[in-house]
C-alpha cells in the first residue's frame, strides 16, 4: 500500500483464548472478538483458529484482506520479532518450537505481519493507551501462570537484538531453586508466579504440612489452584500466607533488579497475581523501597494496569501501526 489509511487487525493468542480486534490507525479498536485458543489440539489446529479468528472479525464487520494495512500478533514465548517466529514455547503454549507465525500468516491472508511477545505487546499497549500514558521509561510485569515483562525505553519499545528483550521471568532470583521450565534454575517465573504459589503449597501438604486447603481441596491436594491459595490466605491460613509471603519476597528481589537496572520512571504490574495487593504486591513493593539503589526510588511509581486483558492486542496494534508508518514516540 502507498498509504496508511486503512485499519489493522491485532490478535493475542493466550493460553485460553485468542482475542482479535480491529483497530484504526490512529489506535482506536473498532471491534473485538474472542475465541478459545484449545491448545491441547496442537499447533496446527490453534494456527487453523488463529485464521478463522481473523476471517470471523472480518467478515462481521464488512472488511476484506485487500483493505487491511496490516496484522500484527501477540504470542507467548520466546519471539525473534525480526523473523515473526516463536522460538521458544512458554507455559502458556507448550510445543511451540520454531514456529514460522509470521510467514505463515502473511502466507494466508497476504498482508503484511507482525509478530512480538506478549508482554512486550502489553507493554507498549499500556504505554500508548493505558496506565503508562506520557511516560518514557517505564517496564511492565506480567504476574499470572508464568511471569513475562516489557521494556519502554525513551518511549520505544525496546526489543534488543532478535527481540527476545524483556525476559524478565527468567533472571535468576535464587540459584538453588527449583528448575524452571526454560531450563534455568530458580528463576523469578518459578519462584513467584502463580504456577509457583500452588506448586509450593502442593509440595508442603504433601509433606504432611497442615492447612485448610486440603478441607477446600476435598483431599485432592494435587489440584489446589493459585485462586484457592489466595482464598485460604485471606482467611488467615498460616500455611497458605507463608506461601504467598514467600512468592512475594520473590518477586520483590526480581522488582530490585529490574529497578537497578534500567532506572524507570514507572513499573506497571499486569496479570491476576497483580489483584493480590496486600498479601503479595505490597510486600514486594516495601522490598524495592528498602533495597534498590534509592536515586532509583525517588521518583518511581508502581501500580496496576489499566487495560487489563486487552492489553497484548492494544500493543499488536501500536506495534503494528507503527512498523507499517515508521513511527516512533
Amino acid at each position: 500500500m502507498t498509504q496508511f489509511d486503512s485499519p489493522v487487525v491485532a490478535v493475542d493468542i493466550g493460553g485460553t483464548k485468542i482475542m482479535t480486534a480491529v483497530f484504526s490507525n490512529d489506535g482506536r479498536m473498532l471491534a473485538k472478538d474472542v475465541c478459545p485458543t484449545l491448545v491441547d489440539e496442537g499447533v496446527d489446529a490453534v494456527i487453523e483458529r488463529l485464521a478463522s479468528a481473523i476471517y470471523t472479525i472480518l467478515n462481521r464487520n464488512g472488511l476484506v484482506t485487500s483493505r487491511l494495512a496490516g496484522i500484527g500478533i501477540a504470542c507467548a514465548g520466546g519471539i525473534d520479532s525480526a523473523s515473526g517466529v516463536v522460538v521458544t514455547p512458554s507455559p502458556n503454549l507448550p510445543d511451540w518450537f520454531d514456529i514460522p507465525l509470521q510467514d505463515i500468516i502473511e502466507k494466508r491472508f497476504n498482508i503484511d505481519t507482525f509478530v512480538l511477545n506478549d508482554a512486550s505487546a502489553a507493554a507498549l499497549g499500556e504505554q500508548r493507551f493505558g496506565a503508562g500514558q506520557e511516560v518514557k521509561n517505564l517496564v511492565l510485569v506480567t504476574l499470572g501462570t508464568g511471569i513475562g515483562g516489557g521494556i519502554i525505553i525513551e518511549g520505544n519499545l525496546y526489543l534488543g537484538a532478535r527481540g527476545s528483550a524483556g525476559e524478565l521471568g527468567h533472571m535468576t532470583v535464587d540459584e538453588g531453586g527449583p528448575v524452571c521450565g526454560c531450563g534455568n534454575i530458580g528463576c523469578l517465573e518459578v519462584m513467584a508466579s502463580g504456577r509457583a504459589v500452588a506448586r509450593e503449597a502442593i509440595r508442603r501438604l504433601v509433606q504432611g504440612e497442615k492447612s485448610s486447603l486440603t478441607e477446600m481441596a476435598d483431599g485432592k491436594v494435587e489440584s489446589i489452584t493459585t485462586e484457592q491459595v489466595a482464598a485460604a490466605a485471606a482467611a488467615g491460613d498460616s500455611l497458605a500466607l507463608y506461601v504467598l509471603s514467600r512468592a512475594s519476597h520473590y518477586l520483590g528481589v526480581g522488582l530490585v533488579n529490574i529497578v537497578n537496572a534500567f532506572n524507570p520512571e514507572m513499573i506497571i504490574l499486569g496479570g491476576g497475581m497483580a489483584e493480590l495487593d496486600s498479601l503479595y504486591v505490597e510486600p514486594a513493593k516495601k522490598l524495592v523501597i528498602e533495597r534498590a539503589f534509592s536515586i532509583s526510588t525517588r521518583n518511581l511509581s508502581i501500580v496496576t494496569a489499566q487495560l487489563g486483558n486487552e492489553a497484548g492486542v492494544y500493543g499488536a496494534a501500536a506495534y503494528a501501526i507503527e512498523q507499517i508508518t515508521g513511527r516512533t514516540a
